[in-house]
């Protein structure tokens, strides 16, 4: 068949995203014989109009589209992305069948198949089910019975099955050195699964509890690959956490090393697990950032959070990225289940301690079906199982609900390596375009310490908003 694949993200704050999850799915599509296309809408102008061309000149059977956010999860900055994917999704099924999928989808696939209009979805890891959901289709059949997937006629499905075998992403459909040029970085992906509890996280729900790592050397290939085919000089790791299993990051790392890689690097770091040898081999092949998912400097905070570690590691992790030169960013959630004026405090006396070059910090923690903190807030009366949560809906402790916004604006505005997306402080979005032009591969963050500006002197051109 004739299977066109859609990017339907359009995001381009802080970065736009290369679609990794349509790759990984390009390949076993491929596989069994398809003829595939690809319409990315990331750099479409006019999205609707890209659809029908697209469609007028490829004739597919059957379009893929994946949907890697249904919001940008930003308080009170929220925006919904759905309305305009399901323009897309109408247009297209006047030619074809569409099936969506992507971790957007997959967090609500009833609500969201309802809501888009789509034939079929795809919960989970589709690489296996895909090709037979297809196989279905192309015989008249239906995908009853077929793990993941749920059809528009009926609204139940069974459970996913993890891929136990993570490929190597097909990317040569893909616009891999615009993404590169446009977002300083190339992403890519080591492993699948979390086996911890942070009461927000999806990732658990969304790729299983057990942890799937990926032969190193399918890694150093693929990172060989992205260097000589494609041009890339800058890497963004983004497994939820770079550095556990931590042998297997030591050994990643070294085999970089050894195989000379001509391309530098950060990643996504939990400050629980880095050793002073993991960070020595992680500078040594090429990690010239490191970002850590820290989320409060508030010891109750950080067990009310569940996160694995205390305030000691973020501290000791903190004090290795000073001594060793490299730059590094600690993330903070405010408003979690418990937060107070006193913890909100605590974060921003700790954050001033270790002196991150940056702190990128979020106001409000996204609701999702499935995590702990959608059973908070339910508890709490936040919401009710009738909430719709395809429209953005923030956990914010009910006692600083009012003040929250206030609070973290008073604080974070008089630092000068603070990035408050919501409140846009540090950081908006025609900022962050017109920063990629003329900063070098990697993160923008690490732009904070090369502006010397002070606040209330030389007027900040991220003062301003973007409209």
């Amino acid at each position: 068949m004739n299977v066109l694949l859609v990017s339907v993200n359009r995001e381009h704050a802080p970065y736009p995203v290369f679609p990794l999850g349509l790759a990984c799915l390009a390949g076993p599509l491929r596989a069994a014989g398809h003829r595939l296309s690809v319409l990315d809408l990331c750099f479409a102008a006019d999205p609707e109009e890209a659809t029908r061309q697209a469609l007028a000149e490829f004739s597919p059977d059957v379009v893929v589209l994946s949907l890697r956010n249904i919001d940008n999860v930003t308080y009170p900055g929220s925006r919904s992305y759905l309305s305009g994917v399901r323009d897309v999704v109408a247009i297209c099924r006047e030619r074809a069948a569409v099936v969506v999928g992507g971790s957007g989808f997959s967090l609500m696939p009833r609500e969201v198949l309802a809501y888009l209009g789509a034939d079929y979805g795809v919960v989970g890891e589709g690489e296996d089910v895909l090709p037979r959901l297809l196989a279905r289709i192309a015989a008249g059949e239906g995908g009853d019975g077929l793990p993941g997937v749920v059809a528009r006629e009926n609204a139940g499905f069974l459970p996913p099955h993890p891929v136990q075998a993570i490929g190597t992403p097909l990317r040569g459909l893909f616009q891999v050195e615009r993404y590169h040029r446009e977002g300083g970085m190339a992403n890519i992906q080591t492993k699948r699964g979390c086996p911890f509890s942070c009461i927000y996280c999806t990732y658990p729900l969304l790729e299983g509890e057990r942890m799937r790592l990926r032969p190193v050397a399918d890694i150093i290939a693929e990172i060989g690959d992205l260097v000589d085919v494609h041009g890339v000089s800058y890497l963004y790791f983004v497994d939820d956490i770079f550095n556990y299993p931590l042998e297997f990051a030591l050994e990643l790392c070294r085999a970089m090393s050894a195989a000379r890689l001509p391309v530098a690097w950060s990643a996504f770091i939990n400050p629980d697990f880095l050793p002073p040898q993991l960070l020595d081999a992680m500078l040594a092949a090429g990690c010239d950032a490191l970002e850590f998912g820290t989320d409060s400097g508030s010891p109750v905070m950080l067990r009310n959070l569940r996160k694995s570690f205390g305030i000691e590691k973020v501290r000791e992790a903190s004090r290795l990225c000073r001594e060793a030169g490299v730059d590094f960013a600690h993330y903070i959630l405010f408003g979690g289940p418990g937060e107070t004026p006193a913890t909100i405090a605590e974060s921003f006396a700790l954050m001033d301690e270790v002196a991150p070059t940056a702190v990128i910090a979020m106001t409000g923690i996204r609701i999702f079906p499935g995590t702990a903190i959608y059973r908070q807030a339910l508890a709490d009366g936040l919401i009710t199982p009738e909430t719709d949560l395809l429209r953005p809906a923030f956990y914010i402790a009910p006692t600083i609900a009012d003040t929250l916004c206030e609070l973290v604006r008073e604080e974070a505005l008089k630092r000068t390596n603070w990035v408050v997306p919501g409140l846009e402080i540090t950081a908006n979005d025609a900022m962050l375009e017109a920063l990629r032009h003329f900063a070098g591969p990697g993160p923008l963050w690490k732009m904070l310490k090369l502006l010397g500006r002070r606040r209330g002197s030389v007027p900040s051109p991220w003062s301003h908003s973007p409209s």
